[in-house]
């Protein structure tokens, strides 16, 4: 009969257990607790302007719900990441450049060549041209062409001139094509490396 009722109790106190510990697995006791992590949402973050001391102290306090001067809006922080000249570039609600502006943008040099695109990509393919020892350690074999076959731009429009000056169709004839020459003895033993 002793061995029934602490079986009995055991139950009980297993059932009563488990029901408290069901309890521990909710959100909000595990958030409590700090065992989940909440991060912001990215998109919802929004950057605020920082405070300055105003240029006189006869202003009104701000209206509460009032959007602030100083800060911008949506659109116009989006256009400011996307087009940046046009962000710092004067608008007519700013009014004109003012003196410390104009000292700046002089103090800056001269602007930029109108060909500086140019200028730098030239830069770039004469720096990429001359290549390292190391470089040819390691990149010495060339990537394999393409799939497909070449054609041979100059001989196939040559074969269109002559097709069109006797009047046939641009399918009349063989599109020539740029023939590989074949691998020397040395190319293919490493090729298969």
């Amino acid at each position: 009969m002793l061995q029934i009722r602490w079986s009995h109790l055991l139950a009980a106190g297993g059932a009563v257990t488990l029901l408290c510990l069901s309890g521990c697995g909710s959100t909000d006791l595990s958030r409590t607790f700090g065992l989940t992590r909440d991060t912001p949402d990215e998109f919802e973050v929004t950057t605020r302007a920082p405070l300055s001391m105003p240029p006189d102290y006869t202003l009104r306090p701000p209206e509460p719900g009032a959007p602030r001067p100083q800060e911008m809006s949506a659109q116009r922080a989006a256009e400011a990441a996307l087009v940046p000249q046009a962000a710092l570039a004067p608008t007519t609600t700013t009014g004109p450049i003012s003196p410390g502006e104009q000292a700046l943008i002089s103090a800056a040099g001269p602007p930029a060549p109108a060909n500086i695109r140019q200028e730098v990509d030239a830069d770039n393919a004469a720096a990429s041209s001359q290549r390292s020892l190391t470089d040819y350690l390691m990149f010495w074999r060339k990537p394999s062409p393409p799939p497909g076959v070449a054609v041979d731009p100059q001989k196939e429009a040559e074969r269109l001139r002559d097709n069109a000056a006797l009047g046939q169709s641009v399918n009349q004839g063989q599109t020539p094509i740029i023939q590989e020459r074949p691998k020397s003895l040395m190319r293919r033993l490493f090729d298969w490396l």
